[in-house]
């Protein structure tokens, strides 16, 4: 089995060396980068199964760099703030990074972050050929591709899940906290902000054109997939 390639970015040399050695300990091949530009070079290079991203870099910010590689992958993306600010956080979810971590932190933690981001992007794993469909709206586990009147819409990871999720489970209501906890898995250190912005990108991609269900906010409560 090919191993799973890592790239980590960081302008600190020896924050590159720590996050590779705990990596390369659990089996991942990685590789670094110090900055903006050099990350969006070795991407397109070495075509990473995932990346940890900082914010903070010379030439190119993580920002900048995410949205360069947004416009053609999916790959997951942890990103690194040393600031812990929640314009830092937000703006990273908004742009389509599928976690984050905020400086310092415990190795093993983000590890386990790396796996459970891994695992639900099915890297590596197997797949079932299952298609959940709604009228015009298909959404394939096995591609991870969402369709609506077969025009492709472009999903990051999480918002892939939450999207699912919800059509599953369509007309039944959610809190944040239930959201967080189906979608993450995990004890996301993070507040129920992190579900609203997912909430809001997905429905700038997918509700209109006259479809016949909309994500719903139910005040104080949460949210639901409401079919009509």
């Amino acid at each position: 089995m090919d191993k799973i390639k890592m790239l980590i970015v960081d302008d600190e040399v020896n924050i590159c060396e720590l996050i590779g050695l705990y990596a390369n300990k659990e089996g991942y091949e990685s590789t670094f980068a110090h900055d903006g530009e050099e990350a969006i070079s070795l991407f397109k290079k070495e075509n990473p199964d995932i990346i940890i991203l900082d914010i903070m870099l010379p030439k190119k910010d993580g920002f900048e760099v995410l949205k360069e590689i947004r416009e053609e992958s999916l790959v997951p993306v942890i990103m690194l703030t040393a600031k812990g600010e929640t314009f830092d956080k937000v703006k990273g979810l908004e742009i389509g990074a599928d976690d984050y971590m905020v400086k310092p932190f415990e190795m093993k933690e983000l590890m386990a972050r790396v796996k459970a981001v891994l695992r639900r992007s099915g890297e590596k794993e197997e797949q079932s050929d299952d298609e959940v469909k709604l009228g015009d709206l298909k959404i394939n586990l096995t591609t991870h591709e969402v369709t609506i009147k077969d025009e492709v819409i472009a999903l990051p990871l999480k918002e892939f899940e939450l999207l699912t999720f919800l059509v599953k489970n369509k007309n039944k209501i959610f809190s944040r906290e239930q959201l967080l906890e189906k979608i993450w898995g995990y004890d996301f250190a993070c507040d129920s902000r992190t579900v609203d912005v997912h909430i809001k990108r997905i429905r700038e991609k997918i509700e209109g054109n006259g479809n016949p269900w909309k994500i719903q906010t139910v005040w104080r409560v949460g949210y639901k997939f409401e079919v009509k």
